[in-house]
Parts: C-alpha cells; sequence; structure tokens
C-alpha cells in the first residue's frame, strides 16, 4: 500500500508506519509499552473506520496487523463492492466511497457527493491513505498478537511478538478471524449452525442449485469405478440432512485483478502444480460444459474483480476448515495453497490440451494487471476470508433479522445484501459431483444491525467490540459480511468506545439512545428508510389502519417490501378487492404522501389510487412493474388531525388494471 506522507520504522521484525504528524509522538510509538485510548487489531477496512473515527473524536487510537496488508478485501481486489441497497451505506463508511468518487472524477468531495462502489485496489489503498494520514493514526505491520493479558473482566494489555505492548482502557477486533476475541476469553462460534438452533430455513446443509454441476460429471479416479477411490476434493461422507449443522465454512479465494491490456502478466504455471486438481472441471467441460469459469466485473482502468462463477472456479471448496483456529504459521500455509490452486487452475483453463482452444483462448486473453500488487507479481495480497469465528453474545443476529421478523431496538448501523453463503463442501449424490452450501436468498430491505451483537457478554470482556466476527449465525452473517457493513459497524464501534471512555462504564452500559444520537450526528443510518420527524406508516402487516375489501393474499417472494410481507390481488376480483391505509394525523398541515410496493413484471402497470384529503379525493395511477423497494411520492397534501378515511387514506383500486396489484405500505411526512 503507498503510504504518502509518511514515515516507515523498523520495529524488530515489525514495521511502523506513520502519518507527517502522528496522534502521538515518536518515541512513544517505538517504546516498549505503548499506550492509547484505543487499540484496534486488524488493519482491515474496519480497523481503518474505527480508528479513523476514534481520532475524529479526539481519541488517540492506533492500529495493530498482523500482516503486511492494509485495507483488508477493499483493497485486496474487491472492487465490485457487494453494498446491497448503496443509499442504506452512511457515515464513514459511506464517505469512503464518495472519495473514491471523487478521485476518479477530480472532484471535491461533499456529503452530497455520489458514491462509487467499483474502484481498482490501488485507488481504495490511497483514499484509506489518506484518511489515516489525516487522522494521524500509526499502524503497526507484521506486528502479531502474542496473548491479552486481563483483570476481571477487562483487557488490560496486549503482547505482541515483536516484543511490545499495547495498552488502552478499550479495545476493537477487526481481524476477520477474530483473534484479539477468542485471546480474549470471549465466546465463539464456528462453522454452520442446525435450522433448529436459532428457528431458521436456510441454515446448515443446503444442497441446491447455486454454482452447481449442471451436467453429469463422474466423482471418481477411474471413471465408473468407486473402488478406485474419489478425485481431490471431495468429500467420502455422505450427504447429511437438509438443514443440520456441521463445522464447515463457505469457501474461500482471491478476488484477482485482472486486465486484457498487452502488458497484462500472463497466468503462470505455479510450482506445486498438479493436473489432478482440476479434473472435475475437465470432465465438466467434456459433459458440454462452456463457462463462465470466473467472473470478469468491471472496475475502472480495464480491469477487473474477478470472482468465482460456476461450479468449479476460483472457491477452493474445502480447503479451508482449518483456518479459523489455525497458529500464524498453519494459516500461512493454506494461504499458499489457495494460491497454488488458484493460479493452477487459470493455468489449466489458458493452457491444458484437454479444454476446447476457445477456452483457453478466452482465458488467455487475460492477465494480472502490473500496477496492482506490485510487491506481490501482480497478484493479491489478501485471501477472502468469507467467515471464520462467529462470536456468542447476548444478541445473535439470524435469518429473522434478515427477513424482518424481528427488529432490535439497539440497531447501530444497516445490512442489505442477499444471504450469501458459497459452497461449503463438494459431495456424491446418485454417483454424480454436486456441490453443496451455496445459499443465495435476498433480504426485503435494509435492516438493523444490533448493538449487542457487536459486544461480548459483560462477564465476559467488558471493554472489546467486534464489530467483524459479530455475533450472527452463519446465514445472517453471509448477508452481514460485506466490506460496507463493516466499515459501518467498525464506526459504530468506536463510537461506543468513546462514549464508554468518557463514562467510564463498560461497553455493554452505553446508554443506547446518546449512542444513537452520536451516531446519527456523524452520519450513520440506523433505521430504514430514514426516518423523519413525525412521518407516520401505515403498513399492511399491522391492523390499525388498514381496511380491505374482497381477498388480498399475504407474500414475501418479491423482496422490497416494508415490514414482514406484502399482499397482492392474486391478478382477480378485479374492482371487488381493494385495499386502503388510513393513518392517524396527529396535527392538522401539510404532508408528502408516499406509496410503496414490490416491482415484478408481472404487476400491473395502471394501478389507480386514490388520495383522501379533507374530503377532497385525488387519484393517481401508479406502475408497479417498476419503482419497487422504495417510497413513490404521490404527491403533497393538506390532511386534518384525527383518524377518518375520507379526511387522510390512500385507497389502492384494482378494477380493469393489467397484472398483480400489491398493496404494501403508506407513508405520510410532515412537511
Amino acid at each position: 500500500m503507498p503510504y504518502t506522507r509518511r514515515q516507515v520504522l523498523r520495529l524488530g521484525t515489525a514495521t511502523l508506519v506513520v502519518a507527517a504528524a502522528p496522534a502521538l509522538p515518536l518515541p512513544a510509538l517505538a517504546a516498549a509499552v505503548v499506550t492509547a485510548d484505543l487499540v484496534v487489531y486488524g488493519a482491515t477496512s474496519a480497523g481503518i473506520a474505527a480508528a479513523v473515527t476514534a481520532r475524529r473524536l479526539g481519541r488517540t487510537a492506533l492500529i495493530i496487523e498482523p500482516g503486511t496488508h492494509v485495507g483488508g478485501l477493499s483493497t485486496g481486489g474487491l472492487g465490485m463492492t457487494d453494498s446491497g441497497v448503496k443509499a442504506a451505506i452512511g457515515g464513514l463508511a459511506g464517505e469512503f466511497y464518495r472519495r473514491v468518487y471523487g478521485r476518479y472524477n477530480g472532484t471535491p468531495v461533499t456529503p452530497t457527493s455520489p458514491g462509487r462502489f467499483t474502484f481498482e485496489p490501488h485507488v481504495a489503498a490511497a483514499v484509506f491513505d489518506e484518511m489515516l494520514a489525516e487522522a494521524g493514526v500509526p499502524v503497526y505491520l507484521s506486528t502479531r498478537l502474542a496473548g491479552a493479558v486481563r483483570s476481571g473482566n477487562r483487557i488490560t494489555e496486549l503482547t505482541c511478538d515483536n516484543g511490545q505492548v499495547f495498552r488502552a482502557p478499550m479495545y476493537v477486533d477487526a481481524t476477520y478471524e477474530g483473534d484479539l476475541m477468542a485471546a480474549a476469553g470471549v465466546g465463539w462460534t464456528s462453522g454452520r449452525e442446525a435450522n433448529s438452533v436459532y428457528g431458521e430455513t436456510i441454515n446448515g446443509v443446503q444442497l441446491r442449485g447455486g454454482h452447481q454441476f449442471n451436467r453429469v460429471v463422474d466423482p471418481y479416479a477411474t471413471p465408473g469405478s468407486p473402488a478406485s477411490g474419489l478425485l481431490p476434493g471431495i468429500s467420502n461422507t455422505p450427504v447429511a440432512p437438509a438443514g443440520s449443522g456441521d463445522a464447515r465454512i463457505q469457501a474461500y479465494n482471491f478476488r484477482m485483478c485482472l486486465t486484457q491490456a498487452a502488458t497484462r502478466i500472463p497466468f503462470a504455471k505455479p510450482s506445486g502444480y498438479d493436473p489432478i486438481r482440476y479434473e472435475p472441471l475437465a470432465r465438466y467441460v467434456q459433459a458440454g460444459y462452456t463457462g463462465p469459469f470466473f467472473t470478469t466485473h468491471a472496475v475502472g482502468g480495464g480491469k477487473t474483480d474477478s470472482n468465482n462463477d460456476g461450479a468449479f472456479s476460483t472457491d477452493f471448496i474445502g480447503a479451508n476448515y482449518a483456518y479459523p483456529t489455525a497458529s500464524y504459521a498453519a494459516r500461512a500455509a493454506i494461504v499458499e495453497e489457495h494460491r497454488v490452486y488458484q493460479q493452477g487452475l487459470m493455468w489449466f483453463l489458458a493452457n491444458d490440451p484437454r479444454l476446447p482452444a476457445s477456452v483457453r483462448t478466452a482465458t488467455a486473453a487475460w492477465g494480472l494487471a502490473p500496477d496492482e500488487f506490485t510487491g506481490n507479481g501482480g497478484w493479491p495480497t489478501q485471501l477472502y476470508i468469507r467467515e471464520a469465528r462467529r462470536m456468542l453474545s447476548a444478541y445473535v443476529m439470524t435469518e429473522a433479522d434478515c427477513r424482518g421478523g424481528r427488529v432490535p431496538a439497539d440497531s447501530v448501523g444497516l445490512a442489505s445484501y442477499t444471504m450469501d453463503s458459497h459452497n461449503c463442501q463438494r459431495v456424491v449424490v446418485s454417483g454424480a459431483l454436486k456441490n453443496e452450501g451455496d445459499v443465495q436468498i435476498g433480504v426485503p430491505q435494509p435492516y438493523p444491525i444490533s448493538y449487542r451483537s457487536i459486544t461480548p457478554y459483560e462477564s465476559q470482556c467488558a471493554n472489546l467490540l467486534v464489530p467483524v466476527c459479530l455475533s450472527a449465525s452463519h446465514i445472517a452473517y453471509g448477508s452481514i459480511r460485506m466490506e460496507p457493513v463493516f466499515m459501518i459497524l467498525a464506526q459504530s464501534a468506536a463510537t461506543a468506545a468513546h462514549v464508554a471512555i468518557t463514562a467510564g462504564s463498560s461497553v455493554q452500559q452505553v446508554p443506547i439512545a446518546a449512542l444513537q444520537a452520536r451516531l446519527r450526528a456523524d452520519g450513520q443510518l440506523l433505521t430504514w428508510p430514514p426516518t423523519t420527524p413525525g412521518e407516520i406508516i401505515v403498513d399492511s402487516s399491522t391492523s390499525a389502519g388498514v381496511t380491505r375489501a374482497g381477498t388480498w393474499l399475504s407474500s414475501t417472494s418479491v423482496s422490497g417490501y416494508w415490514g414482514t410481507d406484502y399482499e397482492h390481488d392474486d391478478n382477480a376480483g378485479k374492482g371487488v378487492n381493494r385495499l386502503r391505509f388510513t393513518p392517524t394525523i396527529p396535527v392538522t398541515g401539510t404532508y408528502q404522501v408516499f406509496l410503496r410496493w414490490t416491482a415484478h413484471a408481472n404487476r400491473a402497470s395502471n394501478v389507480p389510487v386514490d388520495v383522501c384529503a379533507g374530503g377532497t379525493v385525488s387519484t393517481r395511477t401508479v406502475d408497479q412493474r417498476a419503482g419497487g423497494g422504495q417510497w413513490n411520492s404521490l404527491g403533497t397534501f393538506t390532511l386534518p388531525a384525527g383518524t377518518s378515511p375520507t379526511g387522510a387514506s390512500v385507497l389502492i383500486r384494482t378494477e380493469a388494471t393489467n397484472g398483480y396489484v400489491v398493496a404494501d405500505a403508506a407513508r405520510f411526512v410532515p412537511l
């Protein structure tokens, strides 16, 4: 990472990188015992967000990074941001993406600047470097945690392998692995829970169609001969019942930054290349599969963020089970195995004569970008650790949170990405090769993340926050585990640490209302849609204010709905089916009225909607094939105080409509 305007000091085997004007003087930073208000372990995007937030709040902060890479996946090749609903990304995370936009467009960054969510790794690195430099945050590289010393339920100091000791009243574990959390004695889990543990439906073993072999591929070393044994990487254990739990985790890979430029670095055969690893892919192609073999999402500069795509791709399925709890040396070996596998895959696709010339030619047209990861031959320096340890705390985020079935009151940020688990194992089903574990289920809208899910039980640790390896089930973590969300939660964690230091309290005793007020003041979004003071929402899933005629059916099949579901007329009972939203207006005044629905091609494009305002009816026609998952304005009206369908209501009618009519929710915002 290019640290501009910075000084680099050698501390034995470690490296200290500081801004030209660090928050702490250099002698203090190089001392045997270093003290700050907040010590952050892990220079991921979350670690940077936490430390920068602490500095902006007037606290001293530093980052300890066990490796040499800064910025996590955001600078490690994941330039096609898994953003979900971009408008739900606020605070410092939103600022990061606005700064990226400014870099590409050469424009000053303001709170109203648009964000850019596709970018080259070196651009993200430059933005993080700028933020660290402005905040004066020192970063200790190649500094590994040796132990966490505790007094009662508090961490008093961290000891590191470079001989230094780091002390602070508050700590943040921002690693992808949860190493500080584990060293501090905080409870955690890994693997997949059974559905029965938290009342879920898509956790545990899942044999689905995503990234799946859609042709018969023989799994045996000698085709047709089970006695010959299985090809490498295939489990010899029968597939467990759907929804049962196990210790497996979703696969890792490198997010490659590729280019077709003439200066590209060709795919090289790695030392340790073994073609037998790719025999299932060769058989898959021989069975008629023509690709894709990896993604080529454009991120700028003629480059890609290239990810896993298909049944046999860059994910090294089943090779990471030991990673979460492995030693640093053992993890390095696992990372190296992933490198050899993935580089070998690219060599195989570009060169193996068993593949059609079209596949080889198409692959060889790509290569590594020579101006990215320049100290590593163009290869990413960060493995994509999709999940490792997950904390067990007083609030476990589950599928119910993702789907809107429960809503914690102590929100410290929003997530909105699909519940996304990559495959966890390769198995044999009826003599054919299959992948197991892939789940990709959308969420209806951005949902809040509980403060309790980033704080341990107080009895376990009173001065640690965990915004990355937070408390969540495997399938809920699949939605939360995105870089913008990690930055969001890290900002909230550092803010909570600041409030706790000020009050002299544990992180668990931070007043939620005060914390949320500070977060909102700093641009964090805690509810969706962002609430306006005095707004009134009438939702179809509640009985108050909702009246119906005819037959309306509940559904959750199309995402973007408010509350727990939406209703539709089943494309029947035209003219008979009607649904009215009637609010209770507290004060006579001017209100902007909105309607929400879920969009689909089978919806009606000509839905009549009556807005009743003080005895006057204004009719609008809305197109429910578009505009789904958002509040659509019906106009501004003067509404009288009280609860009266003629005084203030929204009536959805169905006569002469040309498709399904949806009723979800209405919103009334005072002006």
